[in-house]
């Protein structure tokens, strides 16, 4: 395996990868996390390889027409496991998160695929290299970045629901079946369209995306302070939050109300903690555990079992938690 054939069929999305990481101001992506996301990309290369050569040999299809139709529907679907999973389980907070995360399972995906060929094609010249280096393996991790993207901003409306991945995946099997198309035919053209149009998309999205985290934090993080100011000056009583809690006081006995405080109060704490971490972030500072928060933590778990799960719907009028709330949680709880 020549070392320029590895360099040039691989350096490029690695260098890609790594240019999204170094641009998110926040650094919100954590390294193990883009080394999950990698390992699970590679994973969806092996299980792809079996899967494609299994349909292939059962279907009798040429692999032409195998990669311009299903092949694309396989592929995608088994990158966007992890991606689901990152989404659901609310490790990513905003799109830009999801984006790095995205395009680092297409990396580790392409890394597979193209190892794969190198091997299996020795002779190959530059130019089959170039072309795999520059398009197939961007357009692996930017196929998945814009189902990571559709994704995130649906489920963040949708609350993350199974029925906002399918209009994410169906985007990315376009773009992967559009791009085979052009390979097969004009591998050339196919390939100057992914340098061309991706940097320029995901720059656009960046931008866009940083510009909304800095909204949210400076109104959140008002937002947030004044309610707790009012629950430990104990002014609440004549806010709209201390008059919602007197009425609950006719479902619930007083010391479950006093609980939903107490909750209500823990919860806010938290989000400001986190959206201080991610204004230090931005600044550059390193920053370390707090002791305290795991305390907070546990106190949260403790009161909601004690809240109850109808307690906690009545409390949503006033303090409905997010998927990115809950997201927060993950921004603060892992060191």
């Amino acid at each position: 395996m020549p070392v320029v054939h590895f360099s040039v069929s691989l350096l490029p999305v690695v260098l890609f990868l790594s240019g999204l990481i170094l641009i998110d101001s926040y650094k919100l992506v954590r390294p193990k996390f883009v080394a999950s996301a990698l390992l699970m990309g590679a994973l969806a290369a092996g299980i792809g390889y079996f899967l494609n050569n299994g349909i292939i040999d059962a279907t009798g299809m040429s692999y032409g027409a195998y990669a311009r139709t299903i092949g694309p529907l396989v592929e995608e679907s088994l990158k966007a496991t992890f991606v689901i999973y990152a989404i659901r389980s609310n490790k990513v907070g905003f799109a830009v998160d999801a984006a790095i995360a995205g395009f680092a399972v297409g990396a580790g995906f392409a890394v597979v695929e193209n190892v794969y060929f190198l091997n299996a094609m020795p002779d190959a010249s530059l130019k089959i290299w170039v072309i795999r280096g520059l398009g197939t393996a961007v357009m692996h991790g930017g196929t998945m970045t814009v189902f990571a993207l559709i994704a995130k901003t649906m489920g963040d409306r949708k609350d993350a629901s199974w029925g906002v991945f399918l209009p994410a995946l169906f985007g990315a099997v376009v773009l992967h079946m559009f791009y085979n198309t052009f390979f097969l035919r004009q591998p050339l053209l196919g390939t100057g369209a992914m340098i061309v149009i991706l940097p320029l998309l995901v720059a656009t999205l960046f931008r866009e995306s940083e510009k909304r985290t800095r909204n949210w934090l400076g109104s959140g993080f008002d937002t947030d302070q004044e309610l707790l100011k009012s629950i430990l000056s104990g002014d609440i009583r004549d806010t709209r939050v201390g008059m919602y809690l007197q009425a609950l006081k006719e479902r619930f006995d007083g010391s479950t109300v006093v609980d939903m405080l107490c909750l209500i109060r823990i919860r806010v704490e938290l989000s400001i903690r986190a959206k201080g971490v991610l204004m230090m972030r931005e600044a550059g500072f390193k920053i370390q555990p707090d002791p305290k928060t795991k305390l907070k933590f546990k106190e949260l778990v403790y009161l909601e079992e004690a809240i109850g799960k109808t307690g906690l719907v009545a409390i949503e009028p006033i303090h409905n938690w997010t998927r990115r709330d809950l997201w927060q949680l993950n921004l603060i709880e892992e060191p």
